[in-house]
């Protein structure tokens, strides 16, 4: 929270990326177990669902980098619990 007004966006920032990955997060939450399981956990935490939807989007941002980085294609680790 700031005390000098409302923040925003930067100027220079990829609004554009910004918005597809806020959008590509909406639809993992709802589409995808693994992302819906993280945010109902962290909705029940008390956390607020702008900060869950930044940390998914984060996630997100993590995973590509990764993906590009090592030169491989992405490969679902993700087992639910019983």
């Amino acid at each position: 929270m700031s005390i000098k007004g409302k923040t925003r966006v930067h100027r220079m920032a990829n609004k554009e990326l910004k918005r597809l990955l806020h959008m590509c997060a909406l639809s993992l939450i709802q589409h995808n177990a693994e992302f819906k399981t993280y945010y109902n956990r962290k909705k029940d935490e008390g956390k607020h669902s702008m900060s869950i939807i930044n940390a998914v989007r984060n996630k997100i941002a993590l995973r590509v980098a990764a993906v590009i980085k090592n030169q491989a294609s992405y490969k679902n680790n993700y087992n639910m619990a019983a």
